[in-house]
């Protein structure tokens, strides 16, 4: 059993991106599907689908993206852990690479990047960084 199944994501995402491969297989969760719709929008992925099966939980199917054989995610970091937490409020909001970088966010209002909780003026927990 995952005690972190967010790390476990940025993982898989991490190494298929080491590999090389076009497509990662990654177990789904409500969290993880919003994380990989943000990381869509923002264009660090190429697509992505959601495989739902009845029995279990289903999967993401996330097609990689590259530009010239690199990867157009070069870090994923993983920031609040289950054995600390790290919160923010909107004033005190992380700037990733001074704005090229995204911070995705779990907020009251969903998940959402560290710019749209800036623009609602909502702070949540960071969940990690994308650049």
């Amino acid at each position: 059993m995952f005690t972190d199944p967010i790390a476990d994501y940025l993982t898989r995402l991490r190494n298929a991106l080491k590999a090389g491969h076009k497509v990662v297989d990654i177990p789904s969760s409500n969290i993880k599907r919003a994380i990989t719709q943000i990381l869509f929008d923002k264009g660090y992925i190429l697509s992505y689908k959601f495989e739902d099966n009845v029995n279990y939980q289903g999967n993401i199917k996330i097609a990689l993206k590259y530009n010239d054989k690199n990867p157009a995610i070069t870090k994923l970091i993983r920031v609040s852990k289950p054995g600390l937490r790290k919160y923010t409020d909107f004033l005190s909001m992380p700037r990733v690479i001074n704005g090229l970088g995204i911070a995705v966010l779990s907020t009251s209002k969903g998940v959402m990047t560290d710019k749209e909780a800036r623009d609602l003026k909502i702070g949540g927990e960071v969940l990690c960084y994308v650049y």
